[in-house]
Order: structure tokens, then C-alpha cells, then sequence
């Protein structure tokens, strides 16, 4: 028995990679999107630590410091940069003396948490509507499209005051925040996957599944929701920077998380009235928050990429790389012609 030569034709070709490897790769040729992936890792890990790091500066978000301040001068902290010290690592609280690493921590534990909840609450709506519109019939798929448009038009910052404005204070804020941003912002999510659900029910496997016996739902589940996951995660990350700066916006206003609980958008609230006697209060908030937002907004430009690379592919057309492309064809076209 003969063995095939090394290299031959009989020579096992190597497993292509896998899906999930495939998007690490694209996402590895875009350095932006790490250096984002980074940064959102390393807030996270700065919310989820919180009580631990502040255990270590020596701090909490609540004591007051009365000896921090200059009364005189209507409570400016005393030293330079805000009062920092190895004692408060960020300075102190204009008025209060409250140390401002310490809220900094536990307002990222607020801001990240409510967006992230706000987000997955958005996602489960979202595919569960779509969903229902994809596979049901003609009235039922009209009758949930009508109502995804109305979320999709509703001016959802509007109607997140006026839900805010009523609800009795003593409700915990953070979780209304993600209640009223998770229920009022879904029909974005409901038409991505309605869409995806009715251009994959013509699909050949789709109908198989079908012919075999398989409920909707279970089609839905085994067939259809594989799918989805790559549109569903690009606009997930695309959507959680926004309900960041909503939070964010609402606290600044005044009804979102109210104090003695930290959150970067409520210390932006109270920072206002200090911005000329203590910049440090204004723009440590301010910084966090367009960090942040920045971080996402790349990383979430980095996964459509990696998840999409046709779409990465044509929004190159037009650009240095797009070009020096089309030179290369033309001039293997003119070779071509001549020989």
C-alpha cells in the first residue's frame, strides 16, 4: 500500500478556521478597535472593582471632609488640582470634601451597568418582536411592524422625562433608567432582525427545516437565530454608547440617579456650577464619558467589520487601498491584452 506523496494532491488540506477565529483575525488587523476593546475592558474592570480599589485608596462615596475645603471661599478644596493627595488619589468634591476617585468608580458601576441592562433589555425585546413579525402571517406581521414604527419615531428622550417625572422617587433610579431606556428604544433591533427573519425564510435550509416537521419556533430557534447574532451584536455595540449618553443626559437633568448615589452624568449636574473655581470636577466626568463613548463607538466600528468584511470592503471604494486595487487590475487587464 502505497502512501500519498508529501504535498501531493493527496495531501489533507488544513481545517479552515473557524468562524469565530475568522472574526478574531479581522479584528486583529484593526488596531483601533483593540485599543478600544481595551479601554472598555479596563472601565469595566474599574466599575466591577470599584469597592475594592476604593478600599484601597482608604475612601467611600459618602463621607464628607469639611477640613478639605475652603469655607472662605465657598468651598473650593484646598491644594493644587482639586486637592489631590495620597490620601485622595483625584482630588476632593468642591462644597462636600467627597473623594472623587471614589464616585468616579461607583458612577462608572451606574453608567456602564444601566446602559449594558438597558441594552439587553432592548435585544430581548427586539428579537422577540422581530421575530413574531418574520414568521407570522400577514396580519400579525403588520400589526407588530405598525408598532415597532411608533417606538422607531417616538421621541424617546421626551417621553423617558415624562415617565421619570412621574414615577414616585422612591423607585431605585438605576433600575427605572434601564426599565424606561430598555422599553422605549427596542424598534431599532425589532426591523434589523424582522428584516434578516424574512430574507432567510427563503433560504433553501430554512425551507428544509420546514419540510421536516419543525414548528416556527423551533426553526426560529435552530435555524434563524444563528443568524442573527452578527447584526444583532453590530448594533447592540453601536447602541450602548447612545444609552450611555442618555443616562448620562437624564442625571444631568436631574431625573435620573439622584444623589447621594455617584453617577458621571449627575456629578457633570453638580460640576456646573464649578467649572470656573475648580476645572478638575468638571472635566474628569466630562473626559470619562467621551472615553468611553469613543471606545465603543470604534469597537463597535471594528466588530461590524470583522463580522461583516463585504461590508468593510466596500466602504474602502474610493479610498488609497480601493484605488491602488483598481490600478493593480487594470494593469493585469492591459498585460493580459498585450500578450
Amino acid at each position: 500500500m502505497t502512501r500519498p506523496a508529501e504535498g501531493g494532491a493527496g495531501a489533507l488540506a488544513p481545517a479552515p478556521p473557524s468562524g469565530a477565529r475568522q472574526v478574531w483575525r479581522r479584528l486583529r488587523g484593526r488596531p483601533a478597535a483593540l485599543a478600544g476593546g481595551a479601554v472598555i475592558v479596563l472601565l469595566v474592570l474599574v466599575a466591577l472593582g470599584a469597592p475594592l480599589l476604593a478600599g484601597i485608596e482608604g475612601q467611600d462615596t459618602t463621607s464628607y471632609h469639611a477640613d478639605l475645603v475652603n469655607s472662605a471661599s465657598g468651598g473650593v478644596p484646598r491644594g493644587t488640582f482639586g486637592g489631590i493627595s495620597g490620601s485622595h488619589w483625584l482630588g476632593v468634591e468642591p462644597g462636600t470634601g467627597r473623594d472623587l476617585f471614589a464616585r468616579l468608580a461607583y458612577g462608572a458601576r451606574v453608567s456602564l451597568g444601566v446602559a449594558i441592562a438597558a441594552t439587553v433589555l432592548q435585544v430581548l425585546i427586539g428579537v422577540a418582536f422581530g421575530l413574531a413579525a418574520g414568521l407570522g402571517n400577514r396580519w400579525v406581521d403588520g400589526l407588530l411592524s405598525r408598532i415597532t414604527d411608533i417606538f422607531v419615531v417616538m421621541p424617546a428622550l421626551i417621553l423617558a422625562i415624562a415617565l421619570l417625572a412621574v414615577v414616585p422617587s422612591g423607585f431605585p433610579r438605576p433600575v427605572l433608567l434601564t426599565l424606561v431606556l430598555g422599553f422605549i428604544a427596542w424598534g431599532g433591533f425589532a426591523k434589523i432582525v424582522r428584516a434578516q427573519v424574512l430574507t432567510q425564510k427563503s433560504l433553501d435550509y430554512v425551507a428544509a427545516s420546514r419540510l421536516a416537521g419543525s414548528s416556527p419556533w423551533r426553526t426560529a430557534r435552530r435555524e434563524l437565530l444563528p443568524a442573527l447574532v452578527a447584526p444583532v451584536l453590530t448594533y447592540a455595540a453601536v447602541t450602548l454608547p447612545t444609552n450611555i449618553v442618555s443616562e448620562a443626559g437624564l442625571s444631568f437633568l436631574g431625573i435620573g440617579v439622584t444623589p447621594p448615589t455617584p453617577s458621571w452624568g449627575q456629578m457633570l449636574s453638580s460640576a456646573t456650577t464649578w467649572y470656573q473655581a475648580d476645572s478638575a470636577y468638571v472635566l474628569l466626568p466630562a473626559a470619562l464619558l467621551f472615553v468611553i463613548v469613543l471606545a465603543f463607538t470604534v469597537f463597535a466600528d471594528g466588530i461590524r467589520a470583522a463580522l461583516d468584511p463585504r461590508a468593510a470592503s466596500r466602504l474602502r471604494v474610493g479610498t488609497r487601498a480601493g484605488r491602488r486595487a483598481g490600478r493593480e487590475a487594470g494593469a493585469a487587464t492591459g498585460g493580459g491584452e498585450t500578450a
